[in-house]
């Protein structure tokens, strides 16, 4: 069972500044605060353990606000090892009460010490950002083990662990069902495009303290993630370089007014790198040895894969130039800027998304993981994109909270949208 008594945070004395920022955040999260009010009166998750693993930040503190507030036992620790704010994680555990496992900088050692101390809780519900927290469920450790059998369901934030979780569905490994929030259209279309435009270029600014307007700024992947930072850095002034595997989406930016070519090509003339595909060696030897002197290169999908610094590590001269920013100087003198140790920079030297997507993005969690509660026991083993029921009501509720009324059909509206007599 969890307890208040067990954590590993960096600094207790941190948690005045946490409360601060998370009563910051919770202004600009009125949909989460409805549901989370909702919870108190209901208790839909009493009784239950659910098991965290998401970036700990201002925003999933009142997640956890919220879930506890539905009666839920929570214990959360952090899903990349730079994505810890400490004072919102001391806060945590001493306004909330709320283990927390997570350190801004921990090392991979604490890292998966960390994901053990929160399975150890025995969860009945998982709640994923990359998928890490199952797959240790699902590792030799655990595999067939009565921390598996308890798990009723769970539920996944982000592209990256989406497709994680379909390979092992896809493999007939994934041992129970689990929530696709970023299939969510009140997720995705705005979390993925307006969270992570502004916060990729908030995160790669602060790190550099550089100029965008007038250079050449190169988006590798045009998902959802990719479209909204093509969007800001050409609101910024950079001319924007898409380059892509699909031609539809390749298609697409062409459309919207980007240059798409060979990401070889586009290594030639890019100022600034950022990816966002969900796929290792985005960025490689081939890349690094086109690029010219001064490039600066950052990543923000959810794994440290995309850029290979491994390459840099083996063949390039490092120093630490700022903070969240390695120069890596190569035999022919050129040299690269790495941002952030190549993991997601939004939330390496920035804050992560503003409060208000995140908003959109938690109360799916929450009324997801409510959905997993009661109906967990009757769904296959497989990924569940989450109920259009919820999605429109998450919308609803976000409209009503921003001022914003819509029209409504009329009775003969609705009948001739399910007929089919009436014709020209």
């Amino acid at each position: 069972m969890a307890t208040t008594r067990r954590f590993d945070v960096k600094d207790l004395a941190l948690a005045d500044e946490g409360l601060n920022r998370i009563e910051w955040a919770d202004r600009q999260m009125p949909v989460l605060a409805a549901i989370r009010d909702r919870f108190e009166h209901e208790q839909p998750l009493a009784g239950y353990r659910i098991s965290a693993c998401l970036h700990v930040t201002s925003e999933t503190a009142n997640l956890m606000r919220t879930l506890q507030a539905g009666g839920a036992d929570i214990v959360l620790c952090a899903s990349n090892p730079l994505s810890t704010q400490d004072d919102t994680a001391a806060a945590l555990v001493k306004e909330f009460g709320i283990p927390v496992f997570a350190q801004k900088g921990e090392d991979n050692k604490r890292y998966y010490s960390h994901l053990e101390a929160v399975l150890k809780t025995g969860p009945q519900v998982t709640m994923d950002d990359g998928a890490d927290l199952i797959s240790q469920l699902h590792g030799e450790n655990n595999a067939g083990s009565s921390l598996l059998r308890n798990v009723i369901g769970g539920t996944e934030e982000t592209t990256t662990g989406v497709q994680r979780l379909r390979a092992m569905q896809a493999n007939g490994e994934l041992a129970f069902p689990v929530i696709s929030v970023n299939d969510a259209l009140t997720k995705h279309m705005f979390d993925n495009r307006y969270g992570t435009g502004q916060s990729t270029i908030d995160g790669i600014v602060r790190a550099t303290n550089r100029l965008l307007a007038g250079s050449v700024f190169v988006v590798l992947g045009y998902g959802w993630c990719g479209r909204g930072l093509a969007m800001r850095a050409k609101g910024m002034g950079a001319d924007v370089v898409v380059t892509e595997i699909d031609p539809l989406k390749a298609l697409e930016a062409t459309m919207d007014g980007y240059r798409a070519m060979p990401s070889l090509e586009a290594a030639r003339i890019g100022d600034f790198f950022c990816t966002v595909t969900g796929n290792c060696e985005v960025l490689a030897q081939p890349h690094f040895e086109k690029m010219k002197d001064g490039a600066i290169v950052a990543n923000s999908g959810h794994f440290n894969v995309e850029v290979d610094i491994g390459w840099l590590e083996k063949n390039a001269k490092k120093r630490t130039v700022r903070e969240f920013v390695d120069e890596y100087t190569l035999k022919s003198g050129n040299r690269i800027a790495i941002l952030g140790e190549g993991r997601l920079i939004n939330l390496a030297s920035a804050e992560g998304h503003p409060s208000s997507v995140m908003d959109m993005s938690f109360a799916n969690q929450a009324l997801s993981a409510e959905y997993v509660v009661k109906n967990g026991k009757k769904l296959q083993n497989q990924v569940y994109p989450v109920p259009d029921e919820i999605d429109r009501e998450i919308a609803r509720l976000k409209l009503k909270s921003m001022g914003v009324r819509i029209d409504k059909l009329t009775e003969k509206q609705e009948k001739y949208l399910a007929s089919w007599e009436e014709g020209t």
